[in-house]
């Protein structure tokens, strides 16, 4: 085997839970194969490097092996070489806890849930 499909590789390296998502990815120009966008039928051959916007993090893989079926995790990982950069991760000291309510309080309403939210930063 010379080459494999782009989106059936990352499916059998694991970096994507499912060939479907693989191909989504690809389509939305998540993956690039040699700093170049990459199609889902596009080829992967040993040697290729990929960078992928994985759901986690940025993963930026070289190709060791070729495989279209999914494999075992430990087979996975023998497939590529990784060179992705450490996940940013903010210091201890800014991390913040979240907001407490006052046990007994009740449900909250609407609005306070809504406050809650613009709060924790998910609004």
């Amino acid at each position: 085997m010379e080459s494999v499909r782009v989106d059936r590789w990352l499916a059998a390296a694991r970096i994507f839970r499912s060939r479907s998502r693989a191909t989504a990815a690809c389509g939305r120009g998540k993956v690039e194969l040699n700093e170049r966008p990459a199609r889902p039928p596009h080829p992967v051959r040993i040697g290729d490097r990929i960078e992928v916007v994985a759901p986690r993090r940025v993963r930026v893989l070289e190709v060791l092996a070729l495989a279209e079926k999914r494999l075992a995790p430990q087979a996975a990982r023998e497939l590529y070489l990784d060179h992705s950069p450490e996940p940013e991760r903010p210091p201890p000291e800014q991390a913040q806890p979240l907001p407490a309510r006052e046990p007994g309080s009740g449900r909250p309403t609407k609005r306070q849930r809504r406050a809650l939210r613009r709060l924790v930063g998910r609004d």
